[in-house]
């Protein structure tokens, strides 16, 4: 057993509040500055490609734990779906392009170029983030939760097709679905916050 003495000098994780604190300041601070220079493209391009460079683990750092009804959560759905479509472009490219056909009105506030490859599908994902410091915010966060609707929808259809071969699969690409469909709700939710102004 740990004296009391010696359990204080244990190194613990950061106070809850500070890091709430820390990750409203920097993500609003973001977004502020984004927008203040929207017209140098050079910042807009760092901001867009910030888990490039500062890397996942710092983002997630500062914002991972934040409430999906905040900026700093909304924030990192933003960029955890660009770096998702960094990763397996081709993956997400063939589940949008089952889904569209089904999810047709999502697919037009998505506004992914046809026919939807891989490279549409990165510019997509630059093209979102990129509204956050030049468009209007609302409008990004519906944009990303449409795509993220159309790519449920062609997460489920591709569930039902694998069943008959691997049912382990087909519940992978299920739950997947369902992960899909709930951050779709967060963004869209985001969405109406900030237009109400109290999306901090």
């Amino acid at each position: 057993m740990l004296s009391p003495q010696e359990a204080e000098q244990i190194a613990g994780d950061i106070d809850p509040a500070v890091r709430s604190e820390l990750a409203h300041t920097t993500a609003g601070a973001l977004v502020l500055g984004g927008r203040r220079g929207a017209e140098d493209p050079d910042l807009v391009r760092r901001l867009i490609t910030l888990v490039d460079t500062e890397g996942l683990d710092t983002v997630a750092s500062m914002w991972s734990q934040s409430p999906a009804d905040t900026l700093p959560g909304a924030l990192w759905r933003l960029y955890l779906l660009r770096e998702w479509t960094r990763r397996d472009p081709h993956t997400i490219a063939e589940r949008y392009h089952l889904g569209l056909h089904r999810a047709e009105v999502a697919g037009v506030v998505a506004g992914v170029a046809l026919p939807p490859g891989p490279d549409q599908i990165r510019e997509l994902a630059d093209a979102v983030l990129s509204g956050v410091f030049r468009g209007d915010l609302d409008v990004t966060l519906d944009r990303a939760a449409a795509f993220l609707r159309v790519l449920a929808t062609g997460s489920a259809m591709d569930a039902d097709w694998v069943e008959l071969d691997d049912r382990d699969r087909a519940t992978r690409l299920t739950r997947s679905a369902g992960a899909l469909l709930d951050t779709a709700t967060d963004l869209e939710n985001a969405a109406a916050l900030w237009r109400a102004g109290r999306l901090d």
